[in-house]
Order: C-alpha cells, then structure tokens, then sequence
C-alpha cells in the first residue's frame, strides 16, 4: 500500500469548506444512460441510530425515490447498516467476491485493498471527467490509489470533543486545554452528576480514537511517519506513553459503567440525553447524538466541539488533526448506471442537505454555503482547514488486519488485558507482518 498524500492533499482540497473558497458549483443532472432495460443497484449504507426514524435512511431513500422518478427502468436496493454491522457485511461480501455494487468506504487501506484483490471498479474516467470540477482534490486523494480512482467522498472532517456545555459550568471547569487539565475535570464532572466521558468501547473503533490522538500530540507526524516507514516502530516511545496517558485515564474511572461492552450508539444517547459531558468523536456526533436521544434532538445549542487537548512535552501541535470522511466506493461487477447514481447523490442540493442530516462537512463546490451559522461546523471545518498534519483514522489508512490489530490492542488496554507496552507491541507486530507481504 502506498502512502496516500494526506498532509498536502487533503489541506489543498478541503479549505474549500474552512475558507469558503467556492461559490457555486453546477448541479448535476442524471444521465438516464441504461435505456429501456431493468437495472437493479444495490447500494449499502451507514445507518444513524434512530431505528424507522433514522435521518440518514429516510434521506437516502428521498434521494432514491427522486432519482428512480427520473429513472423508471433503475430499481435501487437500499441497504442500511450499523458501523461494525457493516464491516463485518462487506467483509463476507469482498471474500466472496461478490461486492456490493455501491457502498460505504472511509478510503485508505481498507479501501486500496479491496482494489488490489479486484473487488473494485476503476472509475478514474468517470472521475475526472464528472467530479474533479465539483470536488477538491485532495478530498478526491483519499479514494484514490496508485493514479486511479475507486471512489468518491461526500463528507471530510475530524474527530475531536463534543462537549455538553451545561455540564462544563454546573461541575465549574472550562473545556480543557491540556491533557492533564482533562484528567483534573474527571472527578469534577462526577461530583456534577455526569458520566464523565462517554465512550462505546464495544464497537473498539471509537476506543482506537484515544491511543490515535494522544501518540499524534506526543510524536507528531515524524512518529507516525519513522514506525510506518521502518525507520522506527509502533513500539517506539510515543506509542508506548500514549497507552501509559490512556490508562491513567482509564483509572479515573471516566466513562460509564459497562463501556467495554457498550456500542457507539449507547455512547451517543449518553451525549444526547444530557448524560454524559463529552465524548471524543467525529464530525458526524451532534446528528447520531440526536437521532438516539430519547427526544429526537439531543442537546441542541448545549453542544459544543474543542479540539484534542495538548499534552505536556509533546511533539505533536494543537492544530494536528485526525479525521477522515464519509464516501462511496463502487463494486467491480456495478453497472454503468450505478456511477450516475453516484453523480446524482452528489449533486450541491443533497450535499447541503446532509449538513443538516448527518453532520457532514461538504466537499461539493458550493455546498458548504449550508455550514453558515453552525459554529461547530465551521470549527471543524476551520480545523481541518489549518492542519499541517492530517491523519486518516488508523483503523482505515493502515491495511485491514493492522487496523484490526489497533482496536484490538486499545480495547484490551482499557480492558486490563493489555499494558501500555503491550498495546504498542501488538499493533507494531501486525504491521511488521504486512510490510514483509510487500
């Protein structure tokens, strides 16, 4: 696997949004190129908690239902599913080798290796000549692997804190602005009455965010950079003490009883009825907050986002973000009809609208008109937009059995199976192993 130009390409691509630098992009009309000829598109999607009242579903299904009036003779099969749900679904699919014909994909290495077995289409044609005029480049970069396209983003941004503003005054703390500041407000936000730090640990991927942000605040990028390189390892002190800060986290007590077992979805109807005082997540948190609240709508102008605290003697910046985004890769058997779908969904009108659905940060030329107004938005946005280092969530920039082995070894950690040492050797042993595939 290659390493994807991240630093450069995503800054170049994304401060469209943090610097409003488009101010139109043309909408994009479906093509209708399949005739007469019944055409059946399965697509599989991330769902958003809520059950039949999921926003994300109910939006999908409006974009389908609009495209299908267009187009009587395409019938698009709609397949919602859960994060983990997911993975494990396509995973079945992908082995055996029957992919589905649109679906979801966070780009990185996931995504390249699913193109290096031959499970993807190669859409760089259709990418160049339909999208590189409404979407950025360096958006674009992620699905992209070797000077081919497989995929497309509708959503970039970062995982930082979402914090309950109300339980920041009662407990009397402003939001942190270091690591050991963070660590002094635990006890404070217990005596408050809140579930300190909400966190789904089940699902492992939104554990993996902690060990992720806090070896990028002590090593920086050159850390990263030296273990995935060779010239260093995942064993290295960086990632080593970022286990060592988690678990000193862990001992406090932070997070809700049962986390270990809990899923992302009890981790946002903490934040969303009130419970919890913050949670470390991305961009998407205050929609998936709001559709599991018992409400519907979370905790509206309570909510506010900050990013990863500092950490004392780090080498890492403030500004150095991990974050990803949300898009769609498309299965090597799909029909031609199924990248004008794509070209469909991703028309300006639907990517604004998904600000309010989702939580996304568009990367549709003119689509990031719809983030006027959101504070939170914009400072996500504005985040990205600054950031010299950006990481790609480990669990999907690094080949899937390294991923894996990410969660895994944060898991056991928050567990007590693992300690800091440990944690750092199990990620570096499965890296180890992938390079010597190359």
């Amino acid at each position: 696997m290659r390493k994807l130009s991240l630093v450069a390409s995503l800054i170049a691509g994304l401060t469209l949004v943090a610097g409003s630098l488009f101010a139109s992009g043309q909408q994009a009309q479906s093509g209708a190129p399949s005739g007469s000829k019944q055409v059946t598109i399965s697509w599989w999607a991330l769902s958003g908690g809520g059950g039949a009242n999921d926003p994300r579903e109910n939006f999908r299904k409006q974009v389908i239902a609009d495209y299908e009036k267009a187009n009587p003779n395409v019938k698009i099969d709609l397949v919602m599913l859960e994060n983990e749900a997911f993975k494990q679904k396509v995973q079945v699919a992908i082995q055996a080798g029957t992919p589905p014909d649109i679906f979801h994909s966070w780009g990185g290495g996931v995504m390249v290796e699913y193109a290096k077995a031959g499970m993807l289409k190669d859409i760089t044609s259709f990418v160049q000549s339909d999208l590189s005029s409404i979407i950025g480049t360096g958006a674009l970069e992620v699905y992209g692997y070797q000077g081919k396209f497989y995929g497309a983003p509708y959503d970039m941004g970062a995982v930082g804190f979402w914090y309950n503003k109300e339980a920041f005054a009662k407990a009397g703390v402003t939001f942190p602005k270091t690591y050991d500041d963070l660590l002094a407000a635990v006890p404070k936000l217990k005596a408050a009455g809140y579930v300190p730090i909400a966190l789904g640990a089940g699902d492992r991927w939104p554990a993996h965010f902690w060990w992720v942000y806090l070896a990028m605040r002590l090593g920086g990028k050159d850390a990263f950079d030296k273990a995935y390189s060779g010239q260093g390892s995942f064993k290295d002190p960086a990632f080593v003490k970022a286990g060592e800060l988690l678990a000193k986290l862990n001992s406090l007590t932070p997070f809700q009883t049962g986390f270990l077992g809990d899923t992302y979805d009890n981790e946002a109807s903490l934040m969303g009825n009130g419970q919890a005082a913050m949670e470390l997540m991305g961009q998407w948190a205050p929609a998936t907050e709001a559709s599991d609240s018992s409400t519907g709508k979370g905790i509206g102008d309570n909510l506010a986002w900050a990013p990863f605290p500092a950490v004392a003697g780090g080498q890492g910046k403030l500004t150095d973000v991990m974050g990803g985004g949300n898009g769609y890769v498309i299965g090597k058997n799909a029909p031609k009809e199924a990248l004008d779908f794509m070209k469909f969904f991703l028309q300006k009108q639907y990517n604004e609208q998904l600000i309010q659905v989702e939580g996304i940060i568009p990367v549709v030329k003119g689509a990031e008109e719809g983030l006027k107004g959101n504070a939170n938005s914009m400072a996500i946005a504005q985040a990205v937009g600054n950031a010299n280092y950006y990481q790609l969530y480990y669990d999907q920039y690094l080949p899937p059995a390294v991923g894996e082995a990410v969660k895994d070894a944060v898991a056991g950690l928050l567990a007590g199976k693992f300690d800091p040492t440990q944690c750092a050797a199990m990620v570096d042993d499965a890296w180890q192993k992938e390079r010597t595939k190359k």
